[in-house]
């Protein structure tokens, strides 16, 4: 059945006015048709887990029309506010595959044989963003040839930039769930409970906890929940768990994802097992001392470039820049991640994080910071989901700040 939705619930998302103003901005550029494949698109028009290879079709006026693999579309169509006739399949066999599914629609049923075509394309630090392959794009643009195609990404990432009330609020109880996670972890670990427990059995109580507490998913995009011990906290920012056992005198980072209503709840926090060098304790006051010094500069009217500057000058005066990256965050949006922050203001830099890019309110960014000392044998993560105010920032995961030893 169709999801109705509901403007009381204070998780509401207004998708059919989001749908308008994707066209209103299509016709601004004299689009007419928009062909979507980015998760990030899926996930901010239909407001839906769509995991399998997707497209959405938007025409000039009305709703949209999803296009899935057959194996999914019985669901989606279950759980999304389109109408069922506005779920399509497509499927490995003749007539049905997706090129010739979406082509058929786009010139018979919407009767659009030529014009303008929107489609999405771009690079991406991560393999599950979306963007039309070579395959598709050839064999697209072979089947609709009566069409100038323009690359249309911009319009979704502009108008998704800024947060309405409905998906902060999400944002918000995902992190809070993200929070029950580590609760459990800690309360696994301490006491010497830690004593042959592996990262991946640490991974599975936080994942129980959180699913407990109303996360669906563990999901991101770089190994679920990621957890690091020992030598691997020094190796950087993507660390799926291993069957490492976790160490007396060790560094133990825990990265939680929980996901609530499409919202990803982001947030590692780290810890020392006892007994703890003087070497460790000073990288770790460091690290926690410019997490303090970076939160502390996030407001509206301020930049990426600006924050990133005012974090390694903090670092620098403590004697630990070469231990930290040069960056301080990701963006974040609807199931998945939003890289680009920015972009959509500075053409020179269409794929990339623009560090003039000035924040407004209610932008979200994943507030993301790496210090690593490989040679050292430690390493230090910290994220958590940030909503940018007037003032300062709102951050989501209450979970206490501090790089606590235990034993």
């Amino acid at each position: 059945m169709t999801r109705i939705l509901d403007p009381t619930d204070k998780y509401y998302i207004d998708n059919p006015g989001r749908v308008k103003a994707i066209q209103a901005e299509m016709a601004r550029r004299g689009i007419d048709v928009y062909l979507g494949s980015r998760i990030r698109t899926m996930s901010f028009v239909l407001d839906t887990f769509c995991p399998w290879r997707s497209y959405v079709i938007i025409p000039p006026e009305g709703q949209p029309t999803y296009f899935t693999f057959v194996v999914d579309a019985l669901r989606v169509g279950d759980e999304t506010w389109l109408d069922s006739d506005h779920v399509r399949a497509y499927g490995p066999m003749g007539g049905m595959d997706q090129v010739s599914a979406i082509t058929d629609f786009i010139k018979e049923e919407l009767g659009i044989r030529k014009g303008r075509l929107g489609f999405e394309d771009g690079i991406s630090t991560y393999t599950a963003e979306g963007n039309l392959s070579h395959w598709e794009y050839t064999h697209f643009k072979d089947a609709l040839a009566g069409f100038e195609w323009e690359n249309a990404h911009d319009i979704v990432d502009a108008l998704s930039l800024i947060k309405d009330q409905g998906t902060i609020e999400r944002f918000r109880t995902a992190s809070l769930i993200v929070d029950e996670g580590h609760k459990a972890a800690r309360a696994a670990l301490i006491n010497g409970g830690y004593k042959g427990m592996t990262e991946t059995v640490i991974a599975g109580i936080a994942a129980l906890a959180m699913r407990r507490a109303g996360s669906v998913s563990e999901w991101n995009f770089a190994g679920l929940n990621e957890i690091s011990s020992g030598y691997r906290t020094g190796l950087g920012a993507c660390t799926p768990p291993t069957t490492k056992e976790i160490g007396a005198g060790e560094p133990l980072m825990l990265d939680f994802h929980a996901m609530f209503k499409l919202a990803l709840g982001d947030h590692s926090h780290n810890y020392l097992i006892g007994p703890a060098t003087k070497r460790q304790r000073w990288h770790a006051d460091n690290f926690v001392a410019i997490i303090q010094t970076v939160i502390g500069h996030y407001r509206a009217g301020t930049t990426p470039g600006t924050l990133a500057a005012i974090m390694m000058d903090f670092a620098e005066s403590r004697g630990c820049g070469d231990f930290i990256q040069p960056a301080c965050e990701h963006g974040i949006g609807l199931f998945g991640d939003e890289w680009r922050i920015g972009a959509v203001v500075n053409p020179a830099l269409p794929y990339w994080t623009d560090q003039d890019h000035v924040y407004q309110e209610n932008e979200m960014v994943v507030c993301a910071m790496q210090y690593a000392a490989p040679e050292e044998n430690i390493g230090f993560r910290y994220e958590n989901d940030i909503v940018i105010t007037k003032d300062g920032c709102e951050v989501l995961s209450k979970y206490p700040l501090g790089i606590e030893e235990i034993s």
